[in-house]
């Protein structure tokens, strides 16, 4: 039968192939049918495209690729990981979400996962930096869901592989942009700003507990806010770190607070207060007392929160920022005025400072290293030891500085002694 059947040729004399077929319009198609009964075609706009297109169609079949992924895009994906995507917090979700549709949807999205190249990734984020001056940890964000995204195609059958693997690496080689270390107030420093925030005469006081708590304790922002009175225990010196206090922009309803667990599972935790964390504790209990300020604040059923502010409402992180450049400017104009030539001034610095300020604390005081992971509540000992490090390292170089200076003064001193100078003279004679 097969020998009876004619054989096909197009305009141009040359055999079509099964299911190949040229046009009237000059276009050539070709037809299949998968192994599920479903038909499919692809068209060119000539014989030779044809033919490098079938190919690409059997070596996907081959390797277990989708045939219908040739038409799927970036953000058909994105729409597909929305819907199955499980085990991340809401605010986080809700965070990816935001970052890709008002960054990666209106442009890069629309290109099809089958034809993305790594320079198209690479491309896309330097746009980003050039073009649209985005910093590096915006893009750094952008790429985190962008990943996952094309990773998902990948595990789906829609692509081989994630062209997005060690893009943002390199992209920050090629920037020069390094790894942006969050830096500790120095010693000199902190003692400066719990001084300033001592001060009755400021109207920055009504801030000195919870600064002095977030800069004694390690905790984080949102957990901080999201203290109740119950969660201390002021007679057995303990705090008990459960849950967060968390302000994100809803799928709905726009933005609101919400209580979260705590970051992970080793989030929960206890932390022993030291004394002037107490103290901080007591004179917050006794300045809302004196002022009749009280919790009007009601978050997931959780209520009676210790850091509110004059309406009864809790913290925002946003706000303690705010208080933070403000505390920061006065300060050092304060001490300007007191010396133009004072050596010491408060940097600028984030809430999130003051947790590694405390950490640099517990290095420079030789803290197991356990104990010092167990108190932040890092999942990871890893991380942990990148902050040792990066700790140890500063305080080598301030060590050996001071060694210096001392060695030189030392030096110096006998140089000049008389003793040293008879010497001298009885060696020249």
């Amino acid at each position: 039968m097969a020998k009876n059947m004619k054989r096909r040729f197009d305009s141009k004399h040359r055999a079509l192939k099964t299911g190949e077929v040229e046009r009237p319009d000059g276009f050539y198609m070709y037809r299949w049918t998968d192994r599920a009964g479903k038909r499919h075609s692809i068209v060119a706009d000539s014989l030779e495209k044809l033919r490098k297109m079938e190919t690409e169609s059997a070596t996907n079949h081959l390797e277990g690729i989708r045939s219908e992924a040739a038409a799927i895009t970036v953000n058909d994906v994105f729409r597909v990981w929305c819907r199955t995507k499980r085990g991340l917090k809401d605010n986080t979700f809700q965070n990816y979400r935001y970052m890709y549709n008002q960054f990666v949807a209106p442009d890069f999205g629309k290109n099809r996962v089958q034809k993305l190249k790594k320079s198209d990734v690479k491309q896309f984020y330097n746009l980003l930096i050039d073009e649209r001056g985005l910093k590096v940890n915006t893009v750094d964000c952008i790429h985190t869901v962008l990943h996952q995204v094309l990773q998902f195609a990948c595990e789906d059958r829609y692509c081989r592989t994630n062209v997005a693997d060690n893009v943002l690496k390199e992209l920050k080689k090629a920037h020069n942009f390094g790894e942006s270390k969050r830096k500790a107030l120095t010693i000199p420093e902190q003692q400066l700003f719990q001084r300033f925030l001592e001060r009755e005469n400021t109207p920055y006081h009504h801030w000195h507990s919870i600064f002095t708590v977030m800069m004694n304790t390690g905790m984080r922002v949102g957990e901080i806010t999201g203290l109740r009175w119950e969660d201390i225990d002021l007679e057995a010196g303990v705090i008990d770190v459960n849950h967060t206090l968390v302000y994100y922009n809803h799928a709905q309803n726009g933005c609101y607070f919400n209580i979260h667990t705590p970051k992970t599972e080793a989030g929960k935790r206890q932390i022993p207060m030291l004394d002037i964390v107490k103290e901080a504790f007591i004179k917050e209990k006794s300045y809302q007392a004196y002022n009749g300020i009280r919790c009007n604040a009601v978050v997931d059923g959780y209520t009676d929160f210790i850091f509110v502010n004059r309406f009864g409402g809790v913290q925002h992180q946003g706000t303690l920022n705010k208080a933070l450049r403000r505390i920061i400017r006065d300060c050092n104009d304060a001490e300007l005025g007191k010396n133009p030539k004072t050596k010491v001034l408060l940097p600028r610095f984030s809430c999130h400072s003051l947790r590694h300020t405390f950490t640099t604390r517990m290095v420079e005081s030789g803290i197991n290293l356990k104990v010092v992971q167990d108190v932040l509540g890092h999942k990871s000992i890893t991380t942990t030891l990148d902050i040792y490090t990066d700790v140890t390292r500063e305080l080598a170089s301030r060590e050996f500085e001071n060694l210096d200076q001392k060695l030189k003064a030392n030096f110096d001193s006998i140089r000049t002694s008389p003793e040293s100078t008879e010497e001298t003279g009885e060696n020249r004679t």
